[in-house]
């Protein structure tokens, strides 16, 4: 919907640009009452900051070499200081309990042995099975093959850290397998 003039009223053929200028007291007026605004606003973070550091104090700082003032830790919780170094840690204690024999409850007679160990003993002794008579309703021939998606290796978290050596051979097999 269109918007018309109506045909009777007088149109203006002025200058063609604004004949007064903008108000120079209200631009004052407004810059005066920005900078109070601003000023305002600046003392009363100064105020809010020196409040919180007098009745919050953080304590001392956790390096000698930074001062007092210059940075401390934030509150809990906090990121890792060393995520690579406690990754490496991690997966090195996994690798320890998946390659090292343990009690796990002495009374029972429950050990943890090495992957390697278990594997052989289950190939030997072999995987309890349920009697023909259970499985009713089901062929024989039937068995579920383990998928993984994509065909990757998966290795999980500790995956990827690996020792530099093992890192080159890696790479080395990698690059024979694609020739």
């Amino acid at each position: 919907m269109a918007t018309k003039k109506p045909s009777n009223a007088p149109v203006d053929r002025g200058l063609g640009y604004e004949t007064r200028d903008a108000s120079i007291s209200g631009l004052l007026q407004f810059a005066f009452w920005m900078a109070v605004v601003l000023a305002v606003t600046l003392v009363g973070m100064r105020w809010t900051f020196k409040y919180f550091t007098n009745t919050q104090p953080l304590g001392p700082t956790t390096s000698p070499l930074v001062k007092e003032t210059d940075r401390v830790l934030p509150p809990s919780p906090r990121l890792q200081a060393l995520p690579h170094q406690e990754l490496r840690d991690y997966c090195a204690g996994q690798q320890r309990e998946v390659s090292s024999y343990a009690w796990i409850d002495q009374q029972s007679g429950v050990v943890r042995v090495p992957i390697d160990r278990a594997m052989e003993l289950t190939l030997q002794r072999g995987l309890p099975a349920r009697p023909a008579a259970d499985a009713v309703g089901l062929p024989a021939s039937v068995t579920a093959t383990p998928m993984v998606s994509g065909d990757a290796d998966v290795q999980g978290q500790c995956g990827y850290v690996v020792e530099e050596g093992k890192r080159d051979i890696a790479s080395e097999e990698n690059a024979k397998s694609s020739e």
